[in-house]
């Protein structure tokens, strides 16, 4: 048996005053430890080794001292979740591995994307949506903060780095000093917030509200600059069963991007952006509702195998060209004001094997994170063609995948954002391991309370980490200690991914699942979990399928 280090009693935590969430965690964990900052007795010292890969951690521990190191922005504090975990359950005693512990992430980018309209994770309030692009916001203006520190406190716990946030800068849910707050509560606890913007659209840098880098305000002031879209706003997407809606209003405005004063005006919106907020980097798209057909737009995309690409069905939704002229501005513009930002590069959707311009992304910059984005169709293409070797050959590193499915944007009439999509992102994470991707990106707006959306992040979270993991180990560390023991975790599954199979089942069917349900029900956390499923199929008996 490994021999363990007993810490009690009284300890000191060396570096608190940098990482103080890392303090407040052990009190949280160890409430009847004395918890303190001197170098007296006990302690555990904490420290940023930038040597170390972003997210990385070791722990060593002698009778007297745990040290922890962690690479940069999150190690330290995936290394204080990680010591909580091994610690024990007794309130006043901290057990510790004698031997050494070094983790390091398969995937360094592991991201959540969301808007702030559609992300519920504080159910206790009024305003929940759950699908749209251009919505206002109909939540209480707290609800920007309630929704998210909840969600940040999953993703520290959870290790997943960072959050896309389209809707960061909104006056109704308090404009910079809630978004200033949001980010100083995320870098606390190593999770980088990156807001969204589009090149001459989305709102520009801030989304909406009177202010001088909102898109609609200075429109207004500089109508000249207007886009002339090529026809009406909006998109489809073929894996989705109902057509989507795109009324019509201020968030809808696009300027035209070969215009010299938009990327001037787009420049000095990232700055200011950068500037203003301690955020982890910036999630940079050229908007997908519509390009500018001016004559200087038309003639500076005039490459053929765009022109090709716009005849079919996504072609003219967006611009490869558009991106690679403006991106390498915008993304000099915030490097040279923060070194370490993730820059996000949206590459579009459904084009990874089939590239709409490669002398396009030859232009875009080294270190950029390019993101490429799949529907459930185009995911069963690249699941059986891309290899390490087409990857590698890419003219722009680093790229990573984004699941544009498994959400509300794929599917039937029902929402795959409360279905169980665990196994999907396992299948993802290991193929972006394997073929030499970097990262992953899926949506995180529905709350965990949803048993089905808990297991499908925690193995998000997991699969990414370590993309080389079984299912069975993850059902028995990670689903069983929450669902009732291992044969339960099994049976979650089961009976989850037959109601996700099928949208319409016999009433019987649906009777006799509720009742394997049923037999979990217990007053505790693994029954409120199950009680979630059971809900789902009373939902479903009660609408007749």
């Amino acid at each position: 048996m490994t021999n363990h280090h007993q810490f009690h009693t009284s300890i000191g935590v060396l570096g608190a005053a940098q990482f103080p969430h890392a303090l407040r965690r052990l009190s949280e964990a160890f409430p009847k430890i004395k918890w303190h900052q001197s170098e007296s007795g006990q302690t555990i010292s904490l420290t940023e080794d930038k040597t170390l890969p972003e997210g990385a951690f070791r722990i060593e521990a002698t009778p007297e001292r745990i040290r922890i190191a962690g690479g940069p922005f999150s190690g330290v504090i995936y290394g204080i979740e990680e010591l909580i975990k091994r610690g024990g359950d007794q309130p006043d005693r901290l057990s510790v591995k004698a031997d050494p512990i070094y983790e390091v992430p398969g995937l360094t980018y592991r991201t959540f994307w969301t808007w702030d309209h559609s992300t519920n994770w504080e159910l206790s309030q009024i305003g929940q949506q759950e699908i749209g692009v251009f919505n206002p916001y109909q939540k209480p203006p707290s609800g920007f903060l309630s929704d998210y520190k909840r969600c940040i406190d999953f993703c520290s716990r959870n290790r997943i780095a960072a959050i896309v946030i389209y809707g960061f800068l909104r006056d109704p849910h308090g404009g910079i000093e809630a978004a200033k707050e949001l980010c100083r509560y995320a870098t606390e606890r190593g999770v980088r917030i990156l807001p969204g913007i589009a090149i001459g659209s989305y709102g520009g840098v801030y989304w909406e509200g009177d202010h001088k880098y909102n898109l609609a305000t200075w429109l207004k002031a500089n109508p000249q600059h207007a886009a002339t879209l090529e026809k009406g706003v909006g998109f489809q997407i073929a894996d989705l069963a109902f057509p989507l809606n795109f009324p019509k209003s201020d968030y809808t405005l696009s300027a035209c991007p070969s215009a010299p004063e938009t990327m001037a005006w787009m420049e000095e919106g990232v700055a200011w952006l950068t500037e203003t907020f301690d955020i982890g980097g910036i999630n940079i798209e050229a908007g997908d509702y519509g390009v500018c057909g001016c004559s200087r737009c038309v003639a500076r995309r005039a490459n053929e195998r765009e022109a090709a690409r716009r005849k079919e069905v996504h072609g003219d939704y967006w611009s490869h060209t558009d991106m690679a002229d403006n991106f390498p501005r915008l993304f000099r513009t915030a490097k040279t004001r923060k070194d370490d930002l993730w820059i996000y590069s949206e590459i579009q959707w459904d084009n990874l094997l089939d590239p709409v311009s490669l002398d396009a992304q030859k232009r875009l910059p080294p270190g950029g994170i390019y993101q490429h984005t799949t529907n459930r169709t185009y995911w069963t293409r690249i699941k059986n063609e891309l290899t390490k070797a087409y990857i590698d050959g890419l003219p722009m590193q680093p790229n990573v995948l984004r699941c544009q499915f498994a959400c509300q944007w794929n599917g039937d009439e029902r929402s795959e954002r409360y279905a169980l999509n665990a196994r999907v992102f396992s299948d993802m994470a290991a193929l972006c391991s394997r073929t030499g991707m970097k990262g992953l990106t899926v949506w995180g707006e529905p709350s965990p309370y949803h048993a089905s959306v808990e297991l499908s992040y925690l193995a998000f979270a997991r699969f990414s980490w370590s993309p080389t993991l079984s299912w069975d180990t993850f059902l028995d560390e990670d689903v069983a200690p929450l669902m009732g023991g291992k044969d339960a975790a099994r049976a979650f599954v089961a009976i989850a991914e037959d109601l996700d199979a099928h949208q319409k089942l016999p009433i019987e069917r649906l009777h006799a699942l509720k009742r394997r349900a049923a037999d979990h029900r217990a007053d505790d956390e693994a029954g409120r979990r199950w009680l979630t499923l059971e809900e789902q199929i009373s939902r479903r008996i009660y609408m007749g399928a």
